[in-house]
């Protein structure tokens, strides 16, 4: 008997349909002697300090840093599927691993079969696309699961790095600050603090901004055919920026001087015909940014969004893609999802009926695509109507996206003139559009700098093609403006998230910088960036959450405590060279030229010559003030935003949890009587973390556990001896 274990249900069911004669069975599927079954995303995790030694949950400086064995527990709430694994793994001949192809997923299917004991022979299937066609060419080409154990190894370091960096250097930087006065958890990590440092340094930049004056010379330029402006290009004696601008006044105006009626020599006269090919369709990092540019949506309210919209409604292909490529496979199924888009939202019917399902725009590469292909509409029809205002967004976005693949591109005639009158240059570029294309979808979305550009690059909109070589020109005049150089501007949530993927730009280092692109190398549309498309939205969400960020209208600035944090940090921790390093490593790892031992152990001197750092020095924030905590007695109280409103909190948590409602800005010392309201507890919601709480039945019979979150997170669970039911109860699977 063969088992295939897929990463998720909907790769599991693509491979049953590929075998054929499926019969459903529980969490698995029989096709014949064949079983296929699979995980829900990640089914275990790494353990914690305290699953070895329970009193590694008190936090103390004297017992760091901690070290404990690399060892997996399952989920909440996925352990029957684990048994299940286990006992169909203990009848296979052979284990077929169907994780996605990549490391994640060749970590995620591998630390299954080694939890669950697995010794039958292993292969490996490898799809990233679960068109039926594809799918069976890759049960004609199984694999060594031998081939792979380097990828694993790789993986699997790097998730036990990071919990090691992160569990150990966020205790110690909260216990110093603590000591010093300080009242918040200083979480350290080794994404999320050079996200803080790339928001903390954009912040810097502008407010430090010095700004100097230049000077934009302009000419008008006539002849018979008409008239056009041009621009002045400096030659090598101008006086000029780092930036080619024109910085001395007196320099312009002999330049505008020398050139007024002066006849002008056309040296190149370039007309071209050019066109403009669609934008891809979406992946997870351009979708969250499109959609807090034009929604204002925060990054995890598109990945909750998406996840409704693919996982409730099966409008949409796989949301946490960082792919923006099409298998050549999927042109074959462009009428059906043209006809499913144009019967879900009415509004762009006329849109899909317009596009043309033969054309095969550049999205259209089985080459490009990585694990996952990109986020486009399913074949399935839906109803607009029926989904929320949100979801509708969404949809509209992503089908708009794809029917742009199926419309002609731009056509455009480009001239490009370049002038010398007394001595100096001039430029100019004109663009007529022959033929909009795809554009047309796109008329009334203008701040989308993709699709229309930044308006810098074409000085006329005329039609230049009149002027050639031999074309008699005139310098109707000159104009000197002076303007100011504008500082760096701030983030925002739609420009930081495009930054996380090219954070290479940023690194002055030249290996590093090379080191962080060569990571990327087969992911189109990263290019050196730290996290993935999935885990930046969480990510970014927490910085917000513990303070150190914010959003201030549409921008995303650091906090005063996430400066004082930032500064407290070595620079090895702030910027994204310690990705870079770690993925030589895992190179090695994967080459088989280094091992996962001595990996960790690499990061382990790395991190405890850190953590002496700070016992020597300590650190150096703003003291805490506040009411003194009433259970503890050693804290004090500090006032906090929840989803629901503020809170007053103890600043000694997690060592002390308690809380106390906010009254009038005030804390309300005295607890409410049991029953008399919901108490909100220390506890966080399985679902999206926020705190739970208790809340009487109606009627008065009984109590219940809901999410704090409500309306955003609705999860329930049943009351039992005052605690919430937690070990039953339905987990959202992420896939």
């Amino acid at each position: 008997m063969r088992v295939f274990i897929a990463e998720k249900p909907e790769l599991g069911r693509a491979i049953a349909d590929a075998i054929g004669g499926g019969q459903k069975d529980g969490g698995c599927i029989r096709c014949g002697s064949d079983v296929v079954t699979w995980c829900f995303g990640h089914l275990l995790e790494l353990t914690d300090p305290e699953d070895h030694d329970p009193t590694a949950k008190q936090w103390a400086m004297e017992r760091l840093p901690l070290r404990w064995p690399i060892e997996h527990k399952p989920m909440k709430d996925k352990a029957d599927q684990i048994k299940l694994i286990k006992r169909l793994v203990g009848q296979a001949d052979t284990v077929v691993h169907a994780g996605d192809p990549d490391d994640e997923g060749q970590l995620l299917v591998d630390e299954v079969l080694e939890y669950v004991g697995n010794t039958a022979p292993v292969q490996r299937i490898l799809i990233n696309d679960n068109n039926t066609k594809v799918v069976r060419r890759a049960l004609d080409n199984l694999r060594d699961n031998r081939e792979f154990h380097g990828l694993y190894q790789s993986a699997l370091a790097r998730s036990v790095a990071d919990q090691h960096y992160g569990y150990n250097l966020t205790r110690a930087y909260t216990l110093a600050g603590r000591a010093a006065g300080a009242d918040h958890v200083l979480s350290v990590g080794r994404v999320q603090t050079p996200i803080l440092g790339l928001v903390v340094r954009r912040d810097r930049a502008h407010e430090g901004h010095a700004s100097h004056v230049y000077y934009d010379l302009g000419a008008t330029f006539a002849g018979e055919g008409g008239e056009f402006a041009a621009r002045y290009r400096p030659g090598d004696d101008a006086p000029v920026d780092d930036k080619g601008r024109v910085i001395d006044q007196e320099f312009a105006q002999r330049v505008a001087q020398a050139i007024e009626g002066q006849p002008a020599n056309v040296v190149n006269a370039k007309t071209e015909d050019k066109q403009t090919p669609p934008p891809l369709p979406y992946n997870l990092l351009n979708l969250q940014a499109d959609a807090s540019r034009k929604f204002g949506f925060s990054p995890d309210k598109t990945l909750k969004t998406t996840q409704a919209l693919r996982e409730r409604h099966r409008l949409i292909t796989y949301n946490r893609s960082d792919c923006e490529y099409l298998s050549d496979e999927q042109h074959a199924d462009a009428p059906g999802v043209l006809d499913a888009i144009a019967n879900t939202a009415p509004v762009l019917g006329g849109a899909a009926k317009a596009a043309d399902p033969s054309l095969k725009s550049r999205a259209y590469n089985s080459a490009n695509v990585s694990a996952h292909h990109a986020i486009i509409p399913t074949q399935t029809s839906g109803d607009l109507e029926k989904l929320s205002e949100d979801e509708a967004k969404l949809y509209q976005l992503i089908a708009r996206q794809f029917i742009a693949q199926h419309f002609p591109p731009e056509q455009y005639r480009q001239t490009t003139l370049d002038l010398e009158v007394a001595g100096h240059a001039f430029r100019v570029t004109a663009k007529v559009i022959t033929s909009p294309g795809w554009k047309k979808l796109y008329k009334r979305d203008t701040d989308n700098e993709e699709v229309h550009g930044d308006g810098e690059d074409d000085d006329s909109a005329a039609n230049l093609e009149w002027v050639t070589a031999d074309t008699p020109l005139t310098c109707q005049g000159a104009t000197v403006a002076e303007k100011q150089t504008q500082p760096p501007k701030r983030y925002t949530m739609a420009a930081l998230l495009k930054d996380l993927a090219r954070v290479a730009k940023y690194v002055t280092d030249e290996r590093v910088k090379k080191l962080l692109l060569a990571k990327d190398q087969e992911k189109r549309g990263e290019h050196g960036g730290i996290g993935t498309p999935a885990t930046r939205s969480a990510i970014i969400e927490a910085l917000m959450k513990r303070g150190f960020l914010e959003e201030k209208g549409k921008k995303v600035q650091s906090t005063k405590l996430g400066r004082e944090f930032h500064d407290l940090l070595p620079a090895s921790a702030t910027a994204p060279d310690m990705t870079a390093l770690w993925h030589e490593q895992q190179e090695q790892i994967r080459q088989g030229t280094m091992t996962l031992e001595q990996f960790i152990d690499g990061v382990a001197a790395h991190v405890a010559g850190e953590i002496e750092r700070i016992k020597a020095e300590g650190v150096q924030i703003e003291a805490a003030s506040g009411p003194e905590c009433p259970e503890c007695g050693e804290g004090v109280l500090r006032r906090r935003k929840g989803s629901k409103g503020h809170f007053w909190g103890c600043n000694r948590y997690p060592e002390c949890k308690a809380t106390r409602p906010d009254k009038g800005g005030k804390p309300q010392m005295t607890k409410p009587k049991s029953g008399s309201q919901a108490q909100v507890s220390d506890i966080p919601c399985p679902e999206c973390g926020e705190p739970l709480v208790r809340r009487r039945s109606k009627g008065g019979k009984g109590h219940w556990w809901g999410c704090s979150g409500f309306p955003k997170c609705a999860a329930r669970f049943a009351d039992r001896r005052g605690k919430p039911q937690l070990e039953n109860a339905k987990e959202k699977q992420d896939g």
